[in-house]
């Protein structure tokens, strides 16, 4: 009977410890979905397109609400908690708005949120390229080392280096 007990023990841990493992999986997933989307954003500003980074930053919003606290680890759930409203505070605006100027300022703001929030979460599955442009003052992310500015767009494309890289967390 004891023997029992101690078995039906290991495997209430064992399956507590993979259903964490499966949540903290699938936090990692619904993050790099909200990287990805930011990604989409930041190529429809650099198209000069309002329309698109409208509908994408429409998208942006609704991964970043499908992001569930409970699936993060403790230390990223706070990072989370930090920074959700700011990028949805931003990410709103941007979808709200066909004035791509006004866009690009709110992107500025969603672009260093969406940095130190990376930074902090490490969980990035990709490489991800912070990039400065000197004439705006502002930073953005990008997934290739290419520079491609979102802030002046086809007007001043390649302004900008590459100031920091998040190598990819596997």
């Amino acid at each position: 009977m004891k023997t029992l007990k101690v078995i039906l023990l290991a495997v209430v841990v064992f399956a507590a410890a993979t259903f964490k493992v499966n949540a903290q999986s699938e936090g990692k997933t619904t993050l790099n979905q909200v990287l990805t989307h930011y990604f989409e954003v930041k190529n429809a500003l650099v198209s000069g397109s309002a329309t698109d980074a409208n509908a994408k930053a429409g998208a942006l919003l609704a991964a970043i609400g499908e992001v569930k606290p409970a699936s993060l680890a403790d230390d990223q759930q706070k990072a989370w908690t930090a920074y959700a409203d700011k990028l949805s505070f931003d990410a709103r605006h941007i979808s709200e708005n066909k004035d791509i100027a006004h866009q690009r300022e709110h992107f500025a703001s969603l672009s260093k949120n969406m940095y130190d929030l990376f930074k902090a979460l490490k969980v990035n599955d990709v490489a991800v390229y912070q990039q400065y442009c000197p004439m705006k003052k502002a930073s953005w992310l990008s997934e290739s080392s290419a520079v491609k500015n979102p802030y002046y767009g086809s007007a001043m494309l390649t302004c900008g280096k590459t100031t920091e890289t998040l190598s990819p967390i596997k």
